[in-house]
């Protein structure tokens, strides 16, 4: 449980729908379930409207904030670049800060709106969404090619010997020599590269070792025993299956690429318009 709640905590994913949630109940609380759900062309006489209108004190606050955090990942784009300057943090905490302001951020953003969703907005709105889901796309592809501590992509050398690695632990850890026939049969199931089994295959695999599992513990076993064999089992036979992968991940990966930076730049593009616009109307962020 500990080591999951620390996994947790660590997972941009995790903290930024946590985030999300949150924000999302205090909006609510506050007046905000009220306001939203009032038709546009009486809402300016909710008492709300005064402060979660999109020029209002919570709402530019809301904006400002999710705008700020949606150009984080421009800050990654820069950091995966210029690797040679002495950036604080490691690739795979950028990369988690990258996916929480990817999630916090049009939560925010989406409050900044009060829903209404026309013009110049509404195309940046829905850029921002693609992006968004996108990014968990992008996500999916890449925890999948597997990669060190610092986030550094492994080599194919490299994976080969974890494997092989993991194999020896097996083969000599105490009372693992019944079990080892299904570590490999579990090891030749779906790895066969195809699109499905790039999608659903890690799904189905991860099913078929929660009942191995199930099967260990049901053992005579030692607690510690049952947990060393499971860990080594599920780590070797993950593994090999994202070897076998690896190049369709990869080949995916590189496509999903070309689909998510230019939005990601028609994003910037348009609320840099969006800014300037509302600025040059006399919008003057904090000037209520």
């Amino acid at each position: 449980m500990a080591t999951r709640t620390s996994r947790t905590l660590k997972s941009g994913v995790a903290l930024g729908l946590m985030f999300g949630g949150l924000a999302s109940a205090v909006v609510l609380a506050g007046g905000g379930w009220r306001y939203y759900r009032t038709p546009l062309a009486v809402r300016g006489y909710e008492p709300a409207h005064a402060l979660l209108r999109p020029s209002g004190p919570v709402g530019q606050t809301l904006g400002l904030v999710g705008a700020l955090m949606m150009l984080v990942p421009f800050l990654y784009m820069l950091r995966k670049r210029v690797k040679s300057a002495s950036w604080p943090g490691s690739m795979k905490t950028w990369l988690e800060v990258h996916l929480f302001c990817g999630i916090a951020g049009p939560v925010l953003v989406t409050f900044h709106t009060s829903f209404k969703f026309n013009g110049i907005v509404a195309v940046a709105y829905w850029s921002m969404v693609t992006v968004a889901i996108s990014g968990f796309v992008g996500r999916y592809l890449y925890v999948r090619i597997p990669r060190s501590l610092r986030g550094t992509e492994l080599s194919r050398a490299d994976l080969d010997r974890r494997a092989n690695e993991l194999w020896d632990e097996l083969s000599t850890t105490t009372g693992a020599t019944p079990w080892l026939d299904r570590a490999r049969a579990l090891e030749h199931t779906g790895m066969q590269p195809t699109f499905f089994g790039l999608v659903f295959g890690e799904l189905g695999l991860r099913l078929r070792l929660r009942r191995l599992a199930r099967a260990v513990h049901a053992s005579d076993l030692s607690p510690s025993q049952q947990a060393t064999l499971v860990a080594l089992v599920t780590e070797r036979v993950i593994l090999l299956r994202r070897i076998a992968y690896l190049q369709r991940t990869r080949s995916a990966f590189g496509l999903w690429h070309v689909f998510h930076v230019p939005f990601v730049y028609l994003l910037l593009l348009i609320v840099g318009l969006h800014v300037g616009v509302t600025v040059y109307l006399g919008y003057v962020p904090f000037r209520w």
